[in-house]
């Protein structure tokens, strides 16, 4: 007899809950509108079907923490929510479990599904400008970020060569499709910084997500890098007159992973089998502007709300899949570099 795989074990226990002892464990997450869309999304649901409590807790992404619980076998954390590059190296490091045979891999977008990693989520560094700063032309292209003589005024960028490097060489006309193979190269990293020269004088630099908007709407900066849910948040709940630019966005994945030696590990794969359904997915891009990473999800996902995600497809159209291997090989000598343009 043919074993079953955990996605079919998942959820056949998943079926079964109603009639087993509900179960309590903690799933932890980034906090701010990101957990609150978690929350709505899949925990409210979750815990309604199967009778299950989930506790809540929050976390930094230090890896650090994740690391020291399970080097000292004092593992409280049972899923996690993490980028995907988090996902990769915690498997390498031997402090996630593998739990890529909980899903079809086929059913998802490339490089969303690692062997310690679920990618429930595309999410993407955009740049985007207070609309009340540009009464003509507007920004709109990746090159106008850098056009300091047709939209002049302060940027800002995140303290971080990722994402950074790769826009530079974009708006320098490097297609997306080779932007990584310029980026290894001593060439083309010398290119990517003298991009970046071109604002010199011009720019400030934000570290924190939520620091962003807050340099647009002070009107320190009239365009800034940014995570494109916190702008999607400030614009729509907010009501601020900020506007995203899609051409050149630099997408990545966060999803879930399992510690290694979470006390409630069954109970967490439970739990990740129901957040991987497709219409389970879909529900989060209701509460925030985050694309699912099932691509049978879409469907579910009303027009008036796919418009403003990172996957639809007419923003897609000159994005760049972040690699997580590429910044794994170079980030160290690249990073160095970065700190010292810094300081120059």
């Amino acid at each position: 007899m043919k074993k079953l795989s955990y996605s079919v074990i998942a959820l056949s226990l998943l079926a079964a809950s109603g009639m087993a002892m509900a179960e309590q464990f903690t799933v932890t997450t980034g906090g701010g509108a990101y957990s609150n869309s978690i929350r709505k999304a899949y925990f409210e649901p979750y815990m309604a079907k199967t009778g299950d409590k989930i506790v809540e807790d929050v976390w930094n992404n230090e890896m650090a923490k994740i690391k020291g619980m399970v080097e000292k076998k004092a593992v409280s954390w049972d899923a996690v929510t993490m980028e995907s590059a988090d996902g990769m190296r915690g498997c390498d490091e031997g402090i996630l479990e593998r739990i890529d045979k909980l899903v079809d891999k086929s059913k998802f977008l490339p490089g969303s599904i690692t062997p310690c990693f679920i990618g429930s989520i595309v999410w993407s560094n955009v740049y985007a400008y207070n609309d009340k700063k540009f009464a003509g032309a507007k920004p709109s292209t990746i090159n106008d970020f850098f056009d300091l003589k047709k939209f002049p005024g302060a940027r800002a960028i995140r303290k971080n060569p990722k994402v950074n490097m790769e826009i530079a060489l974009m708006a320098d006309g490097v297609a997306p499709k080779d932007v990584y193979k310029v980026l290894a190269t001593k060439a083309g990293q010398d290119r990517a910084f003298k991009k970046l020269d071109s604002l010199k004088g011009n720019l400030k630099f934000w570290e924190a997500g939520a620091q962003a908007p807050q340099l647009l709407d002070s009107g320190d900066v009239v365009m800034t890098t940014a995570f494109n849910g916190r702008i999607f948040d400030a614009a729509k709940n907010e009501k601020k007159p900020f506007k995203i630019v899609w051409d050149g966005q630099v997408y990545d994945f966060d999803g879930w992973s399992i510690p290694k030696g979470a006390p409630k590990k069954d109970a967490a794969m439970k739990f990740l089998a129901f957040a991987s359904q497709p219409e389970v997915m879909a529900n989060q891009s209701k509460y925030i502007a985050y694309g699912p990473t099932n691509k049978d999800a879409v469907k579910h996902i009303s027009k008036e709300v796919l418009q403003d995600l990172p996957t639809n497809p007419e923003n897609m159209k000159k994005a760049l899949p972040a690699s997580a291997e590429f910044w794994a090989d170079h980030f160290e000598e690249i990073n160095t570099r970065f700190v010292s343009w810094l300081a120059q």
